[in-house]
């Protein structure tokens, strides 16, 4: 698509209507490189150059919250040669892209277990959120040795030991208390929830959050993504009657 197309297709867009917060479940990377007959790292390296280009996007189109699927507590149990790669990869992307998200007003966050990720990757990460941490135009939240499941465990013994020391009663346990001990507690819940690759399942992907996102599934593998097609995904989200159970207008 050429410039002049793009900027058409882009000025399409409701900017009353954008959704404040886009999460992606970035899958293909792999099944990417074996159509190529390449090695599965080569199908993360090109999955990273597209972060780059979608964060970019994002922040020019004007979406608030980013957060990216980038490594789930899963997939702790691929082969170690694949996670030691995929830290390398990660630490590799937080130091070079450190001036990109300061130059562009981005805050990086991260949600999961930063405890299980080795002691230099998790310094990297530290390091760069606290770096960026006074930026305000957009965030970029990295889901790294996440599990919602896993998350959702975390909040109930939170509310179960304050139950236990007196602070709380059961009967004051309320949804939104349950959201603020969740690690999503400083964001709003995703508007749009797109996952690439054409499976169609959740993969334990901000189960509470999502409750009433809009689902987009795309065929396209994710090193293949484009900031045009996130545009028409776009689109198609304001298109879409969102309803939150309710009668339509």
């Amino acid at each position: 698509m050429s410039s002049n197309q793009f900027a058409s297709l882009y000025a399409s867009l409701d900017q009353s209507k954008l959704p404040a917060h886009v999460a992606v479940i970035m899958d293909g990377n792999g099944r990417w490189a074996k159509k190529r007959l390449l090695n599965r790292i080569r199908g993360h390296e090109k999955g990273a150059e597209v972060v780059r280009t979608i964060v970019t996007a994002c922040r020019e189109i004007g979406i608030a919250v980013l957060t990216l699927y980038a490594f789930s507590t899963e997939n702790w149990q691929r082969p170690q040669t694949e996670v030691s790669a995929l830290m390398a990869l990660l630490k590799k992307f937080l130091k070079n892209e450190k001036d990109e998200l300061l130059d562009k007003d981005i805050r990086l966050g991260h949600i999961g277990q930063a405890e299980r990720l080795p002691q230099d990757v998790r310094e990297t990460l530290l390091q760069t959120m606290d770096a960026t941490q006074h930026c305000k135009k957009m965030c970029l939240n990295l889901a790294l040795s996440y599990g919602s499941r896993t998350e959702i465990v975390h909040m109930t013994q939170k509310l179960a030991r304050k139950c236990r020391q007196g602070e709380l009663l059961p009967g004051q346990i309320s949804e939104e208390l349950v959201a603020e001990h969740l690690y999503t507690h400083d964001l709003p819940d995703p508007d749009l929830l797109i996952r690439t690759s054409g499976e169609m399942r959740i993969s334990n992907f901000l189960l509470w959050q999502i409750a009433y996102s809009e689902i987009y599934v795309t065929k396209t593998l994710w090193p293949d993504f484009e900031r045009e097609e996130l545009v028409q995904i776009l689109i198609d989200y304001q298109q879409r009657d969102r309803r939150f159970g309710k009668v339509g207008k």
